[in-house]
């Protein structure tokens, strides 16, 4: 594993701090937003969009042939690094980093023209629509339905923890459009308008306060069959494309150590009245979580190195995941312990603005989201350790 950058690495890595501390809006500036704050601002956003696109940063990973920057993998890394240790605020989402490379893979010419520089100039939101209530973990299981009618499908069904539907223009999404093929092989590939004629949004607030996830419900909604991307049936494969890109999950590993870096100020400046001098194993348990910071970093440092080498990733995504999402929730208990009997309250006015309270519930589910822990380490056991599946 390469632990340091190598010449021309270090210079791309004090490029990107120079801009960072040249353009970036004073109002993002080493400040804490919550994300689904973020996506309301677009105004703020967009003076910090049009400086990143002028240097083809809101794509870093596209060819430049479609507006992207074509960085390295490694370019990548750095870049994605440094702008979290700014806390800057990346622009795309979704339609950034999984559909427009997934489009630029699999899609048709005519889907690129319509929809790629459009999610680069911030026109178009995207969501996914992937899980439903029964095909979450076990994905292939998913029920929705797509069937021919003329030149359109005819969509019916459900899907569940649905990010930023509520605010999103389009979204991508699985259906099965084979009944009786096996379930990896009769799932389809479809890019739907949220505002077509059908479909219903209802958001689902969490137990921390956000509205992030929602439901949506289709009912009989029409998607034009040139919405299809790649062949009918082999949706599974193109999703395994989506899930593919930006895994080296350094963003959640320099923020598991911003936040510990913060607790640690806290605790020396509450004084001797502080539940820290009152319970001074807290320093032990800050000493591990920022050790177990940095082995995040390593963890995001070795995929990074493996794609860089033209390896793919795949247990070791998996490592990294169950890891960070783990982490999260130890930091969030030592956040709310450091605080004593005031890290249970929540809200502008409790100390940190409730952070470590939120933080308390909305980790809860990070082990659950995106394959639960338990799956995660049967992908551990099998594929890296090469255990047998029972």
């Amino acid at each position: 594993m390469d632990f340091g950058d190598n010449e021309e690495q270090a210079a791309f890595r004090q490029e990107v701090r120079s801009f960072l501390q040249a353009e970036l809006p004073d109002r993002f500036r080493n400040t804490r937003i919550e994300t689904e704050e973020l996506v309301t601002m677009f105004d703020a956003l967009a003076e910090w969009r049009g400086k990143l696109a002028k240097k083809g940063w809101i794509a870093p990973a596209w060819p430049k042939e479609y507006g992207g920057a074509g960085l390295s993998v490694m370019e990548q890394f750095i870049m994605n690094e440094e702008f979290a240790l700014m806390r800057a605020p990346s622009v795309g989402g979704m339609g950034v980093a999984m559909l427009g490379p997934t489009l630029i893979v699999h899609g048709s010419e005519e889907q690129k023209k319509e929809h790629l520089g459009r999610i680069l100039s911030g026109e178009v939101m995207w969501c996914q629509g992937f899980s439903e209530p029964e095909a979450g973990s076990d994905l292939a299981s998913l029920r929705t339905r797509a069937v021919k009618d003329g030149d359109d499908y005819i969509v019916n069904g459900q899907k569940i923890w649905t990010s930023y539907a509520k605010y999103a223009h389009w979204m991508f999404l699985l259906v099965r459009t084979d009944f009786e093929a096996p379930k990896h092989k009769g799932i389809s590939y479809l890019l739907v308008d949220m505002k077509s004629p059908g479909v219903d949004v209802r958001p689902l607030p969490d137990m921390a306060g956000g509205a992030i996830f929602n439901e949506v419900f289709f009912d009989n909604v029409r998607v034009p069959k040139r919405n299809l991307v790649g062949e009918e049936n082999r949706g599974w494969y193109i999703a395994a494309t989506t899930l593919d890109f930006e895994r080296s999950n350094i963003g959640s590993a320099v923020a598991a150590r911003l936040t510990v870096e913060d607790m640690i100020k806290l605790a020396k400046k509450g004084g001797r009245a502080s539940p820290f001098a009152r319970n001074p194993s807290l320093r032990y348990e800050l000493a591990d979580r920022r050790i177990e910071a940095e082995v995040a970093r390593m963890m995001s440092l070795r995929i990074a190195t493996m794609q860089a080498r033209g390896l793919i990733p795949n247990y070791e995504a998996s490592m990294a995941k169950t890891y960070a999402s783990e982490l999260g929730q130890r930091i969030a208990n030592t956040g709310v312990k450091l605080l004593g009997l005031h890290g249970g309250l929540r809200g502008k006015d409790a100390p940190e603005e409730g952070r470590f309270s939120r933080a308390y519930l909305a980790t809860v589910g990070s082990t659950i989201a995106a394959g639960t822990s338990e799956i995660q380490r049967n992908i551990i056991a099998t594929r890296g350790l090469g255990l047998p599946r029972q």
